[in-house]
């Protein structure tokens, strides 16, 4: 059974940091590309970050110098640091397989607040 759980967010204010982290099961986790998505309140998933299987990675404009994606094939977890945060980045972030996804997993809430 394929299964994606998200871990690791919460409330920190701006300028802060956390890391988000993804354990898949379920699949050749080594063979899939991973991705980071977020959707904020009253707007559609958008990409974040996304990762190959050889680690070549792609980010948004919107978060490029600020977050960095990797993964770690032998735990099955992808990862997403997450630096110099903004109020605009609070949204619930999902991870997925890219590009072929799976089942969504239940997301983890950041929140980027005073």
């Amino acid at each position: 059974q394929v299964q994606l759980v998200e871990s690791g967010g919460g409330l920190v204010q701006p300028g802060g940091s956390l890391r988000l982290s993804c354990a898949a099961s379920g699949i050749i986790f080594s063979f899939n590309g991973m991705a980071w998505y977020r959707e904020a309140p009253g707007k559609l998933r958008e990409l974040v970050a996304r990762i190959t299987s050889a680690g070549v990675t792609v980010y948004a404009d919107s978060v490029k110098g600020r977050f960095t994606i990797s993964r770690d094939n032998a735990k099955k977890t992808a990862y997403l640091q997450m630096n110099s945060l903004k109020p605009e980045d609070t949204a619930v972030y999902y991870c997925n397989a890219y590009p072929n996804g799976l089942q969504w997993g239940q997301g983890t809430q950041v929140t980027v607040s005073l």
